[in-house]
């Protein structure tokens, strides 16, 4: 909801403003400006990012309307519980558990854990899928600081072109004035659309890739504390300082649940 309400208000405030200031709402209103700015962008996107990448950010940038259900607290517990099983039963006893875990990522690892793999291998495996995430994630980014910085452009490629309109019909110059307002709509469309939508997503998708590795950091950390053999107790308390972070409580805002549980 957060990026949805912040569009909103930021569209709303605007348009309030140019209504107060004694400006019209149909002097915003362009059809041919609206598609010179986004069709132009949109291929401007196309030409610098293969479209496998720009398929990825879209989803990228859907996934950021959606609650996020990630609770660090309940993950901890969930290792916790495997930890216990462990220490009991020994860590073959997660074999059947495993698979059922509540990310894949803490599946996988939980499941090289039990199939005896040293703690290097699995860290390096895993990080690998770290990296991915990271990358996959920048990339995501890149496509919409990309998009919010040729839209601006793109606007005023908008407002020539209107402009040479004007100029070659000044023979009715009642229709001047209007003209040359029409034509910088595409300006403001570029502008507005770069620092309201394309910039913000960027920053948004990167912290919410930012959140989702810290998550899958803490999930490797604690199926390394239960392939050391750790207590229990122990493990907790290493992933409580995943909890207490910045990044966690974060996330669990966004989630609109508690960064700890009591």
């Amino acid at each position: 909801m957060g990026p949805l309400l912040g569009i909103i208000v930021a569209l709303i405030m605007v348009l309030l403003g140019n209504m107060l200031e004694g400006g019209h709402m149909s002097s915003l209103v362009g059809g041919p400006a609206f598609m010179i700015v986004i069709g132009g962008t949109i291929g401007a996107v196309l030409v610098q990012f293969p479209l496998p990448t720009v398929k990825a950010s879209l989803g990228a940038a859907g996934a950021l309307f959606k609650k996020q259900s990630h609770d660090h607290a309940k993950i901890v517990d969930e290792i916790v519980d495997y930890a216990n099983r462990a220490r009991r039963d020994g860590i073959l006893a997660l074999e059947k558990v495993a698979p059922a875990a509540s990310d894949p990522f803490l599946a996988k690892a939980l499941m090289m854990a039990v199939d005896g793999a040293d703690s290097a291998s699995l860290r390096e495996t895993m990080e690998i899928g770290l990296s991915q995430l990271e990358e996959g994630g920048e990339d995501s980014a890149k496509v919409f600081e990309a998009a919010g910085g040729y839209s601006p452009t793109v606007g005023i490629i908008g407002a020539v072109l209107g402009l040479i309109h004007v100029m070659s019909n000044l023979s009715d110059i009642n229709a001047v004035g209007s003209g040359i307002a029409a034509a910088f709509v595409a300006t403001i469309y570029g502008v507005a659309a770069a620092n309201i939508v394309f910039l913000p997503f960027a920053g948004r998708i990167k912290m919410m890739v930012r959140d989702e590795v810290h998550l899958k950091t803490m999930m490797l950390t604690g199926v390394l504390a239960i392939q050391e053999g750790l207590n229990p107790k122990l493990v907790r308390e290493r992933l409580m300082s995943y909890v207490h972070s910045p990044h966690a409580e974060k996330g669990a805002a966004a989630a609109g649940a508690p960064a700890t549980a009591g």
